[in-house]
């Protein structure tokens, strides 16, 4: 089958109500970009791409979802689209049970042994596997990718090098920034080992993300409180501890953290408001400051609204483009 199958490049897109297909990267080379503005307010029945990679055809996605399930296809599996198309549900594509939602897509070329996927849940397990335990992933319904105790659920994945440092950021603002040296690799089947314990009631694992010295960590508040913060200010510690204040939040529980994203300069993010709300903004408007500061308004939020999630927004030349002249 592979034989057949040209090996070229192509863009993978995912949006943010679960829609994916695969272009052509030469079906982008025929458009030239278009002027848009930036800032926006909509109701996010409006899909927006949230996930692209650019891979070649022979690549491999692997979706894990929130049951510990690893799906690995390749990109010539995922539907051709033309630049109008929507694309297909992916929940359809991988056949996904009732309540099953993608919890974390990696592109990988192959299954190579010298990279990992370290893996966080709710309630506060961490899991580092070897890329290469999951090689069968392949088949119909996929493999356990990460043993659940009762009740947990899968919130995240992110692939490593060996060398790298996670974050872990909480619901009710904390944050614990750890070497991946603290985890040692475990096989598919297993539960995983403590990466954050909770000192407030009702806590659990919001986010994990890879720190890169080049990003900064965004961390919005659910009153539209946000702020932008360099890794380095959050203390590394041993993984299991319960972390230092990631953003403050008022001492009655009455606002808790309603999302977090490594970004960068030049990027922009999505607000995504509990009323069906959706504000695009740009990452370089929020203003970057240190681990003890408040924050600054993110977007203002109408009376009994709340801030639900951030989400990335990745910019395609589709989106932009306009026909050439004729």
């Amino acid at each position: 089958m592979e034989d057949v199958i040209p090996n070229e490049g192509c863009v993978i897109t995912v949006s943010h109500l679960g829609f994916i297909k695969r272009t052509r990267v030469s079906d982008y080379r025929s458009q030239k970009r278009g002027g848009k503005g930036i800032i926006g307010t909509e109701t996010y029945d409006e899909d927006f791409v949230e996930h692209l990679f650019t891979a070649s055809t022979h690549d491999f996605i692997l979706f894990f979802t929130n049951t510990g399930q690893c799906h690995a296809k390749k990109v010539y599996d995922v539907p051709e689209g033309t630049r109008a198309s929507k694309g297909k549900s992916v929940s359809s594509f991988l056949r996904l049970a009732e309540g099953e939602k993608i919890a974390a897509m990696l592109c990988v070329k192959d299954f190579e042994g010298s990279l990992h996927l370290v893996m966080a849940t709710r309630a506060g397990v961490t899991k580092k596997t070897n890329l290469a335990d999951y090689t069968n992933a392949t088949r119909e319904g996929g493999l356990r990718g990460i043993k659940l105790e009762e009740g947990d659920a899968l919130l995240g994945c992110v692939l490593t090098t060996g060398q790298n440092e996670i974050v872990l950021v909480s619901y009710k603002g904390q944050a614990v920034r750890f070497n991946e040296d603290d985890l040692r690799d475990q096989g598919r089947d297993t539960v995983g080992v403590t990466g954050m314990r909770f000192k407030i009631g009702g806590d659990h694992v919001k986010a994990i993300e890879v720190c890169d010295p080049e990003d900064r960590l965004l961390i919005a508040r659910e009153d539209g409180i946000g702020k932008r913060t360099p890794f380095e200010d959050y203390r590394l510690i041993s993984r299991g501890g319960t972390g230092v204040i990631a953003i403050d939040l008022p001492e009655d529980g009455s606002v808790n953290v309603a999302g977090a994203l490594s970004v960068r300069d030049g990027g922009e993010v999505m607000l995504l408001t509990a009323k069906g709300q959706s504000i695009r903004t740009r990452v370089s408007e929020i203003r970057e400051t240190g681990r003890g500061a408040k924050g600054v308004k993110l977007l203002t939020l109408a009376d009994g609204d709340k801030l639900l999630s951030i989400a990335r927004i990745v910019e395609t030349e589709e989106q932009t483009a306009v026909p050439f002249e004729t």
